[in-house]
């Protein structure tokens, strides 16, 4: 296992002198995959319930025009993170969430405020892909394990692993330059 996340290193690095964002987040998403916790047919119902979350959202007026909202799920459990511009669209897309099949519970991240900038997007992309990395160099940590969600310099950490890995994956995301809150949201397998 160690060789492999060597490899994975490695080869983020030289990818890296391309494009950054798009390299880590396809080496560590092809990896998560393959060692995921979760079963696969956990793994499609997770998928399901994002493209229905999505989907649902969307065609909801006023939430897909004024708000800015991501939905993750792992393991039935949901994240949404992002902003509405008031109270009635964030309860309104709670209540959206709500009559999707499958979901166990939800997490609500919304903050009201104005939608981020798109340069508050990209920075989100590239805070993702530091403590993505960061996780990886870690020697005491399984990052396939580790779904990594940064909304508005706020750092979001899903998956199912274990508490001592939890712990560690928090301080390692704690000490990455730029990253102003992390919210530690596992469910836990020991």
């Amino acid at each position: 296992m160690i060789k492999f996340k060597h490899l994975l290193i490695a080869t983020t690095v030289i990818v890296l002198q391309g494009c950054v964002s798009a390299a880590v987040v396809g080496v560590v998403g092809g990896a998560a995959v393959i060692n995921d916790n979760r079963s696969v047919g956990k793994l499609i119902d997770d998928q399901k319930i994002e493209l229905a979350a999505h989907s649902k959202l969307a065609q909801v007026d006023g939430l897909s025009d004024n708000t800015n909202l991501q939905v993750i799920s792992v393991n039935a459990k949901v994240l949404i993170v992002g902003q509405a511009p008031n109270r009635y669209l964030k309860n309104l897309a709670i209540k959206t969430l709500n009559q999707i099949d499958g979901i166990e519970q939800i997490h609500d991240q919304i903050r009201i405020g104005n939608t981020t900038s798109i340069t508050t997007k990209t920075n989100d992309v590239w805070l993702t892909s530091k403590v993505k990395t960061a996780l990886f160099s870690s020697d005491e940590v399984d990052a396939t394990n580790i779904k990594v969600v940064t909304e508005n310099g706020e750092v979001f950490l899903l998956g199912l692993i274990k508490t001592n890995e939890a712990n560690e994956a928090v301080e390692i995301a704690r000490h990455i330059g730029g990253v102003n809150r992390v919210f530690k949201m596992f469910e836990y397998q020991d």
